[in-house]
């Protein structure tokens, strides 16, 4: 019995030594370490100029900074590491061969930040090439041979910060990229583009056109691009003021520097408003989290209501008006203060004194005052043209009462040669009349002339037989002291 009891005593001695020895077998295997070809730092691997054609194979797990830079890789396939590498937040793989990336080759490296893939050998970005990089804040693609990028080729990057895509053969501005939230540099220079979406650039929040890099590419020369980079200019923002004389335009086949096109000076516009519109006024930064003041044309600080309550401040140092007044009218300054710099910010709105209910029933001053001048212009030809004359509506005139303003004081003294009730000779077959002018009186100018503003009296018609008396027109000739025969 007691060699058995010794024989148990042995074995449950083993088992419990089992764990010790274990860990002790383990600690004396060789664990995974650095590659031949490569220096290794702790967690950094250093595998830069050594010619090679492939990935070593080898990777630590714990790698946190691999450089595969300045090699002769020239595809980087799914199973490019057979290893994880949860712990890889910088790759670099500049100044290659590399003409082809696999969709799924950074699987293996989820919590990657910082990618540098810049001069090799791309010439497109398909689709969902990156997206499985969610983590990613820097991507170096520049100098390469890039001409097409598929609209969905960043999607997903929602940590995404700054993009090189310089030195490149782009000819499509990829408008997507400006979607990304947190984007704040994209550089497009030295690239094939030859338009812009204007209207979509000049949307763009001041911190994002800050690092929206355009120089060195054969633009089409238009005042509408002058005017956006003038812009820029009198907003200082860097990617204009840091490359103002590399900012180029094609105009008949030659290089034109923008800012020296004829164009129309560039002028900040003012804001408009009318009375009771809502608006919201927004200090256009060029960085982020920056803390905001603002100031009233009275030089008040706005902090959430002033004294004619119209006025408050977002949080996001945004000023807002509601129900605005003309005494709202003036130049707001914005004061932003941020670790970097600080920037002021001026703005000004105009307030107009009358209300708009519609696109479509829309009458302001102007126009009213513009259609009452018209009626009044109609009512003045109307009165003029088609009121009906008075000679038509009344009958023959009655002699004119004023005898002093006539010529009654040289009456016409008529003396009948022949009686016609007489029975003298039938040839007569009109009365004979002698018509004698007297000297010139007030109403008479010199030589007998009539002066301008008298008339004679026309008597009324004695028969058929009898002549009327010439009107003053006919005896406004110069008369002689020699009698005249009617």
């Amino acid at each position: 019995m007691q060699p058995q009891r010794d024989l148990r005593s042995l074995w449950l001695l083993l088992l419990s030594w089992f764990p010790l020895l274990l860990e002790v077998a383990r600690a004396g295997r060789p664990a995974v370490s650095c590659p031949a070809a490569c220096l290794c730092a702790s967690n950094i691997l250093s595998c830069s100029k050594q010619q090679l054609p492939n990935v070593p194979h080898t990777l630590p797990s714990y790698t946190a900074l691999l450089d595969l830079s300045h090699n002769n890789l020239s595809r980087l396939r799914a199973e490019w590491t057979p290893t994880r590498l949860p712990h890889l937040h910088s790759l670099l793989l500049s100044h290659n061969h590399l003409n082809f990336i696999s969709s799924e080759a950074f699987s293996p490296v989820p919590n990657l930040r910082y990618l540098d893939l810049s001069s090799n050998q791309l010439r497109t970005l398909d689709e969902s090439l990156f997206s499985g990089l969610q983590a990613l804040e820097v991507l170096l693609l520049y100098n390469n041979h890039i001409m097409a990028v598929d609209r969905s080729a960043f999607e997903d990057m929602a940590q995404l910060q700054k993009l090189y895509l310089s030195q490149n053969q782009i000819s499509r501005f990829p408008l997507e990229l400006l979607r990304l939230p947190k984007l704040t540099l994209l550089d497009l220079s030295s690239n094939m583009l030859k338009t812009l979406p204007l209207p979509d650039l000049q949307k763009l929040h001041a911190w994002v056109k800050n690092g929206l890099y355009l120089h060195n590419n054969p633009l089409h020369c238009n005042c509408e691009l002058y005017q956006l980079f003038s812009h820029w200019q009198y907003r200082q923002l860097s990617s204009v003021v840091d490359f103002r004389d590399d900012l180029y335009c094609m105009s008949a086949k030659k290089l034109h520097n923008v800012f020296n096109l004829n164009c129309s000076e560039y002028k900040e516009r003012a804001w408009e408003a009318h009375l009771g519109d809502t608006l919201t006024i927004h200090c256009d930064t060029r960085q982020q989290g920056m803390t905001k003041v603002w100031v009233t044309p009275s030089n008040e600080r706005v902090l959430d209501v002033v004294a004619n309550g119209t006025v408050t401040v977002f949080e996001n140092g945004s000023l807002h008006f509601q129900g605005v007044q003309v005494e709202d009218g003036g130049v707001y300054t914005c004061y932003a203060m941020g670790e970097a710099f600080n920037e002021t910010l001026s703005v000004e709105l105009k307030v107009y004194n009358f209300t708009l209910h519609g696109h479509h029933d829309t009458l302001n001053t102007a126009y009213t005052t513009l259609v009452g001048c018209i009626l009044s212009v109609v009512l003045v030809l109307i009165y003029l043209y088609l009121t009906p004359c008075r000679c038509w509506c009344r009958g023959v005139e009655k002699p004119s009462s004023h005898q002093g303003d006539s010529l009654s004081s040289s009456m016409l003294s008529t003396t009948p040669n022949h009686d016609p009730m007489a029975g003298g000779d039938k040839d007569d077959g009109f009365d004979r009349r002698v018509a004698f002018l007297e000297p010139a009186g007030p109403g008479q100018g010199q030589n007998g002339k009539l002066k301008p503003g008298n008339t004679l009296p026309v008597p009324e018609a004695a028969g058929k037989g009898q002549r009327r008396m010439s009107d003053p027109e006919s005896v406004s000739s110069v008369f002689s002291d020699t009698p005249i025969v009617v």
